[in-house]
């Protein structure tokens, strides 16, 4: 969170931001004194912005919990942000310049890289059924032999230093979008728990507005990962990817 104020002071001391609400959702929290101390604490780092904290609808997802935030958002632009997202200084200011001026965008992208400094890609193509078992929960080896669907399946050809338009699909973990937009297709699917919503709604979101990647908007993400984080995340990836693609369509290799 600390990366957050810092952008958007950076920001408003640019006069690039004006008001500015940061929604803080509770998704089933189980240790409800925990929360409360985290939420003391943002609220004293962000003082002299509104805070708004929803809490109290249990569990409902990743996508349903940011929507509760949505359809009350008013903002000209709406971030949906993972807590384990480190902003850059300049990431908001780069990102409300880019969509001022690009009218015809309506989902922006950043740069990313993991906490260790490695290159994140977090653009990708259509997902094929093959592509996501190779992604997620291939050997070593095969991940070796067949890396070059891999370089194909999140453009890391195409993502670099100059901006790109037209990104098939973005990660949910930072998409800086239009409010009117995002709440006129209705924020994220109720049909995904959790995994693939982002996907839906990039799919869905690109019918009406190009997505573009912007390069100097710049961000670190340690997320990721389903397949280590147990069986659990494995069978909500599952689930997840079959309702995606019987909503979409298959595409097994």
């Amino acid at each position: 969170m600390s990366s957050l104020e810092r952008a958007i002071r950076y920001a408003r001391e640019q006069r690039a931001l004006r008001e500015v609400t940061v929604w803080l959702v509770d998704n089933g929290s189980p240790d409800a004194g925990a929360v409360d101390r985290v939420f003391r604490e943002e609220v004293e780092l962000l003082e002299g912005l509104r805070f708004e904290v929803i809490r109290g609808q249990g569990n409902v997802g990743y996508g349903q919990g940011h929507n509760l935030a949505i359809r009350n958002a008013g903002s000209d632009y709406h971030l949906v942000l993972n807590p384990d997202v480190v902003l850059d200084e300049t990431a908001l200011l780069s990102a409300v310049a880019f969509m001022e001026v690009h009218p015809d965008v309506g989902l922006l992208t950043p740069w990313a890289q993991d906490d260790a400094g490695t290159r994140h890609y977090i653009c990708r193509e259509y997902p094929s059924v093959f592509v996501l078992f190779l992604r997620g929960f291939a050997p070593a080896g095969m991940r070796r032999r067949w890396e070059h669907r891999l370089t194909i399946y999140e453009l890391r050809d195409r993502i670099g230093a100059e901006v790109v338009k037209g990104v098939p699909t973005a990660s949910g973990c930072f998409m800086f979008t239009r409010r009117e937009l995002l709440q006129r297709l209705g924020g994220f699917s109720d049909r995904y728990f959790m995994y693939f919503e982002d996907t839906d709604l990039s799919l869905r979101l690109s019918r009406e507005a190009a997505i573009a990647y912007v390069p100097s908007v710049r961000i670190v993400h340690a997320g990721g990962g389903a397949a280590r984080k147990g069986l659990r995340h494995v069978r909500m990836f599952c689930r997840s990817a079959w309702t995606f693609f019987r909503t979409h369509r298959w595409k097994l290799t």
